[in-house]
C-alpha cells in the first residue's frame, strides 16, 4: 500500500514563504536542518499530515527554474473571496478573477506563491 506523504518546493525566503502558506491555512509544524546545507520546513493543514515541505538552501538567493512540467497544487478553501482578500493585503492577486469550469461547479482561481509556484484555490461547496 502506497501513500503520498508530501510535496517539496525549493524556496528562496523562509519567512515570506511560510507567511504565504499560513494565509492559506497551513501551519508550520517543524524545521529540520540538513547539515549546514539547508533546512526543511514542514507545513500542514489542520487535521492533516505535514504535506508540504519547503526546502531552503543556505546562501541561495537566485530564483529556481520551475520548468515546463510543473502544473500546480490544489487546496480547498471555505471562502474564496476572504482568502483572496488576505492575500491581496500582501500584494498577491489571482491570475484572473474566480471562475467555474462547468455550470454548478466550484469557484476557483490560481495564485502564485513567493517563488512563483502555482496554487489552485477551490472554494468548498456549502
Amino acid at each position: 500500500m502506497s501513500e503520498l506523504i508530501h510535496t517539496c518546493y525549493r524556496i528562496t525566503d523562509i519567512d515570506r514563504s511560510v507567511a504565504f502558506y499560513e494565509k492559506l491555512g497551513f501551519e508550520e509544524r517543524r524545521r529540520m536542518p540538513i547539515r549546514d546545507e539547508a533546512i526543511n520546513i514542514f507545513m500542514g493543514l489542520p487535521g492533516d499530515g505535514d504535506r508540504l515541505e519547503l526546502t531552503y538552501n543556505h546562501g541561495r538567493t537566485e530564483p529556481y527554474d520551475i520548468g515546463t512540467g510543473y502544473g500546480h497544487i490544489a487546496i480547498t478553501v471555505d471562502d474564496l473571496d476572504a482568502t483572496l482578500e488576505r492575500l491581496a493585503e500582501d500584494g498577491i492577486e489571482p491570475e484572473k478573477p474566480p471562475y467555474t469550469v462547468r455550470e454548478g461547479g466550484s469557484r476557483l482561481c490560481f495564485v502564485r506563491d513567493p517563488d512563483d509556484y502555482r496554487i489552485e484555490l477551490i472554494e468548498r461547496k456549502s
